[in-house]
């Protein structure tokens, strides 16, 4: 429960009271500050707490944004302040010295300055936030729009404000701010429009964002059912079933965006589920294509690879500018300028096939063609993606002019998924290290990836030399994280090991040539797959990399490589096979049971809710 003291005199015909019931406050009146401050001393410290005036006059919106969004421990709108329990402290402390320092009643007087100070302020509850700014404390101020928020010292402009707020529809401004600002062509165009809708009916029935994305998930795995029945009509349903999928997965983000139902657990399911969708629609796709005798296990397994590498590039730039402060570079003021042309925004969204569009055109393909086609379509939209996205991002790091921190190398150092093997070996190469150019990094992890990924295609299966070359990737990979990661383009260095990591399983197990081998590798890529997303959610969650323990228990990247490649060499392709089933269900076991257990702990202790709006996947 939740519990909102009224301050001041209550005002004939508001409806300020009601609309703090609607949500979900328990209202206490108070008549001046000393009240306010016995109040608030008797509200249990596990609640939210808001102050409110009582002569507020604004959207019922308005009042939500400021007051129940739980990603913010303090937040405040005109008229009104929040504290969750984790800034009790803090909103108790500015409330003592306001009253303590004569704040007096909360009577009528003269309209607030832009930037007065707090003894000017005729609000208790703006004088308690200006406080709380002068503390130093981070207070949310959400961004209302055409939205009313006011506190009027005279019944003229009280009657103002009402009008002001009889003339926008506060339903529509909360349906238009459900929608991520900023997302690509096909959802913005043929998905959002009425989405949107779902979302509200969604939430009228008291569903839940977290349910939203079950249901999303659970009609993906059908459609993946569906392709892998390999029949024409199967097919057809798989497509309907996977936009479908997609229509729920907007609406989920758009119900937690209407109702502000954000929760660590609701991000952390919301992004693991989109990737455990795609990569069981490709697993469908491929059963599907074997059912009529043809075999895209490799195609379909080469395209979960390359999406994950596309993340990881992703991911480790966003990290690595993470505390940037403004873009300098010339690319980058290229891009602006591209942009405000404005047709090109949507065209350069296009081309990177954002989840959207990738989607559309998996379920379009799937309808009409065969899963070879799509799969190679999938493989060529990716890989054109990927090279742009990895192009433009390469320029600007090479022409923007930043300094690197240690939280960013730390991230890019976690990231990179080091096992006990490169650890040891990088402690011998640190102070050498420290002499070497500063492109080292990125390039030895990318030679060290290439010789045992090439050195795997170009010899026979069985062969000793792909272990000599995983040994020698051991080497490199050591030395490219010997020291920290603040080079312009250290932030390779993760996908780089990606890459040469899933790519060695793939080789080998094509180059095995026994039936069964590449879904198995299907397997293994995608526990270890997991892993790597899941430390990505973890780091932007706030909560740091994945205990080290379950690092050195999988192998890290360098251990993982060197053991598949050993095996390649003491087993035959039938027995190669059974390994890999094996160590996918293992890696598979350990990552899940402890990821789980993390975020489920993570959301009943009261972590921080978050919520991405960052760049569509």
């Amino acid at each position: 429960m939740s519990t909102a003291i009224l301050t001041g005199q209550p005002v004939p015909g508001s409806s300020i009271e009601s609309e703090l019931r609607s949500l979900g406050f328990d209202v206490r009146l108070a008549s001046d500050a000393a009240d306010t401050e016995t109040l608030l001393a008797r509200v249990p410290g596990g609640e939210r707490v808001a102050v409110v005036d009582a002569r507020f006059v604004g959207h019922p919106h308005a009042l939500r944004l400021g007051l129940t969004d739980p990603r913010f421990p303090l937040a405040a709108i005109p008229g009104a302040v929040t504290a969750q329990p984790e800034a009790r402290q803090a909103l108790t402390r500015a409330m003592a010295r306001e009253n303590s320092a004569g704040g007096g009643t909360v009577d009528g007087g003269a309209p607030a300055a832009v930037k007065p100070s707090v003894r000017d302020l005729d609000s208790l509850a703006d004088r308690i936030t200006a406080a709380l700014d002068a503390d130093g404390a981070d207070v949310h101020r959400p961004e209302l729009g055409s939205l009313v928020a006011a506190v009027p010292a005279d019944p003229q402009a009280r009657n103002e404000a009402r009008q002001a707020v009889a003339d926008v529809d506060d339903e529509a401004v909360r349906l238009k701010s459900a929608v991520k600002a900023r997302d690509g062509f096909v959802t913005t165009y043929f998905i959002s429009p009425y989405s949107r809708y779902i979302a509200r009916w969604c939430a009228r029935r008291g569903l839940t964002p977290n349910q939203v994305t079950t249901a999303s998930l659970i009609t993906a795995l059908i459609a993946a059912g569906c392709a892998a029945t390999g029949t024409r009509g199967g097919f057809v349903a798989a497509g309907v079933l996977l936009i479908a999928s997609f229509v729920l997965d907007c609406t989920d983000g758009q119900l937690a965006r209407y109702s502000l139902q954000y929760s660590t657990l609701g991000a952390w399911l919301d992004a693991t589920f989109d990737r455990a969708k795609e990569y069981a629609y490709y697993a469908g796709l491929a059963l599907g294509a074997a059912r009529g005798g043809d075999d895209v296990w490799a195609l379909a397994l080469g395209a979960m690879v390359l999406q994950t590498c596309r993340h990881v590039v992703d991911f480790s730039f966003n990290e690595a500018n993470h505390d940037a402060a403004a873009n300098t570079s010339p690319t980058a003021a290229l891009s602006d300028r591209l942009d405000s042309v404005g047709w090109t925004v949507w065209v350069r969204r296009m081309i990177v096939l954002p989840i959207g569009e990738r989607w559309a055109m998996i379920a379009v393909l799937t309808a009409v063609t065969t899963p070879r086609i799509t799969l190679y379509a999938l493989l060529i939209g990716c890989a054109f993606a990927a090279t742009y996205t990895t192009a433009g991002r390469v320029l600007r790091s090479l022409t923007r002019r930043a300094t690197r921190t240690d939280r960013a190398a730390e991230a890019l150092a976690d990231l990179a998924d080091s096992g006990p093997l490169a650890e040891a070996a990088a402690r011998i190469f640190r102070k050498p290290a420290r002499r070497l150019p500063g492109f080292t990094a990125p390039a030895v992890a990318l030679l060290g990836g290439l010789a045992v990924a090439l050195t795997a295609a170009f010899t026979d299966f069985g062969g000793p030399w792909p272990a000599v070359a995983a040994l020698a990737y051991v080497t490199t990979s050591a030395l490219a994280v010997a020291r920290p990661l603040k080079g312009a383009l250290d932030w390779l260095v993760p996908p780089f090991l990606r890459a040469a990591e899933y790519g060695t399983v793939l080789v080998l197990a094509a180059k095995a040539d026994v039936n069964g081998a590449l879904p198995a590798a299907f397997g293994l890529v995608a526990a270890v797959a997991y892993h790597h997303y899941d430390t990505v959610y973890r780091i932007r969650g706030g909560a740091g990399a994945p205990p080290q323990w379950l690092v050195r228990t999988v192998g890290g990247h360098e251990g993982r490589t060197l053991v598949i490649t050993v095996l390649a060499v003491l087993l035959t392709a039938t027995q190669f096979k059974v390994a890999l089933t094996v160590l996918a269900v293992a890696v598979a076991l350990v990552v899940l049971v402890e990821s789980i257990r993390f975020w489920v702990a993570a959301h009943k202790g009261g972590a921080p809710a978050v919520h991405d709006e960052g760049e569509p996947a």
